[in-house]
């Protein structure tokens, strides 16, 4: 596959896929911080260019040192041609099987795909499908044409009032990383604790500071441009912190023009609740994420 280098080439890359939202989602979130910066050192290849149909964005070399860490190990992927991906990620090595890794797209479709290439790579494969939302501004501005944004009310929805004598925004530090790792589902060990830490060093971080003027609730994101592994403390839960977190936090980056997207589980009726009120669209694909590991 062809490596896109320089300024240039990302920024072509980032017009192109914003054709293909809300499917090319995931990509198009990496590759748009990739043009701000590329903190977390991404690179992007294509199948062709530049009429290309399979993107991945992968991690540089160097940066896959632990075998194990998949929070890391974490390719994007996004496809107009499923037998073309399949034939450009089984001809290539651009991803490396012997590791324990994650891929992430806004394809349910690619699941068939990625199936199929573990058997051949002797790789186990776990599948975790969540609801994906994008931020009403960013469905306004980078789905127009959506029949879920045309409903949308004029304006956006505002969480209910907190106590802003109890509760300061503030933002996060590093040595916050432990507490965030503690309740995010998908981390709870030594690998997502560092790469949580990477995130909070990285990007704008919010957080409330509760009366003893430690974080009680907190909202961050990730290479993608995700808003991920917000959370508040059990003890402080049912206070709306978590709403108002989400709205400060997306509002603050959309003024930035950055796309402004999350995903919350099925099953999780709270969240969605949440996205409900504050006018979050939900999307006709789904977030995707395989976890592989080599047999």
């Amino acid at each position: 596959m062809f490596h896109l280098q320089g300024p240039q080439l990302l920024q072509m890359l980032e017009k192109s896929l914003r054709k293909s939202l809300p499917e090319s989602l995931k990509v198009y979130g990496t590759v748009f911080h990739m043009n701000q910066g590329n903190p977390f050192k991404l690179k992007a290849l294509v199948d062709r260019w530049p009429d290309f149909n399979t993107v991945v964005i992968s991690p540089q070399e160097q940066e896959m040192a632990d075998d194990f860490d998949h929070y890391t190990n974490s390719y994007q992927i996004y496809s107009k041609d499923l037998k073309n991906c399949q034939e450009s990620l089984s001809t290539s090595d651009v991803v490396n099987w012997k590791q324990h890794l994650q891929i992430q797209s806004s394809q349910s479709s690619l699941d068939e795909v990625i199936r199929n290439l573990a058997t051949t790579k002797f790789v186990k494969v776990k599948q975790t499908q969540c609801i994906l939302y994008v931020m009403s501004e960013t469905a306004r501005k980078f789905l127009p044409s959506l029949p879920e944004t045309k409903d949308l009310p004029a304006g956006y929805g505002r969480p209910k009032a907190i106590n802003q004598e109890m509760f300061k925004l503030s933002s996060l530090d590093p040595i916050h990383a432990a507490m965030v790792n503690k309740f995010w589902h998908f981390g709870g060990n030594e690998r997502s604790q560092r790469f949580i830490e990477r995130c909070i060093r990285t990007f704008p971080t919010f957080c409330l500071l509760g009366p003893e003027g430690t974080p009680v609730s907190w909202s961050l994101m990730d290479q993608t441009g995700e808003v991920r592994m917000g959370a508040t403390l059990p003890e402080y839960r049912g206070q709306g912190l978590v709403s108002h977190m989400l709205f400060v936090h997306s509002h603050a980056l959309d003024k930035l023009g950055f796309p402004v997207y999350n995903h919350t589980d099925r099953a999780n009726k709270i969240v969605q609740k949440i996205s409900h009120n504050l006018q979050h669209v939900p999307m006709p694909c789904d977030w995707n994420q395989w976890n592989c590991v080599p047999l």
